[in-house]
């Protein structure tokens, strides 16, 4: 390596360590991911979801109040958490320890774009796993009005900061 090289400042991409989340600090995830109509079919068919609602235009578009198919309401979750993961989880989530109070208040259309928001609601360190500790959030995912379309809460473990960054 040379001198220039050893100076250099490098950052890499990663979530936040256990002692960087705040209780009350709320995340917009951006860019938002605008849902296809592939999305919609493959995610439906992928995971064995035959609901006409998802896969049968002629029977969704004579259905009301919506007359169109709408998005998976599992892939709009899975969805609205993946798009927080570059900035909170990456690298440094254990695992999800659970989700509670699921809803979908509006749907999700093709060609939808679903923009993340996650707050911390609350941190605390593990009981029983010295380096880690648990975070819950509040995801609320919005459409392209700022529909409210889905909201979610998560418990999350994550890893404390190792000794040698800090």
């Amino acid at each position: 390596m040379t001198a220039e090289e050893t100076q250099r400042r490098v950052v890499t991409q990663r979530g936040l360590w256990f002692e960087e989340f705040e209780t009350g600090v709320l995340y917009q995830h951006r860019p938002g991911r605008t849902v296809t109509e592939a999305d919609n079919v493959l995610f439906t068919t992928l995971t064995m979801n035959t609901q006409a609602l998802h896969l049968d235009a002629a029977f969704a578009d004579a259905l009301p109040p919506f007359n169109q198919r709408l998005v998976n309401s599992m892939f709009t979750l899975s969805t609205l958490v993946g798009l927080s993961v570059a900035q909170l989880t990456q690298g440094t989530i254990v695992g999800n320890l659970g989700f509670g109070e699921i809803a979908f208040p509006k749907p999700l259309f093709h060609g939808d774009t679903l923009y993340a928001e996650s707050e911390v609601l609350d941190t605390r360190e593990s009981k029983s796993r010295p380096g880690e500790g648990i975070v819950t959030f509040s995801h609320v995912g919005r459409n392209q009005h700022g529909d409210v379309v889905a909201t979610a809460s998560r418990k999350t473990l994550v890893r404390k900061r190792p000794a040698a960054d800090s």
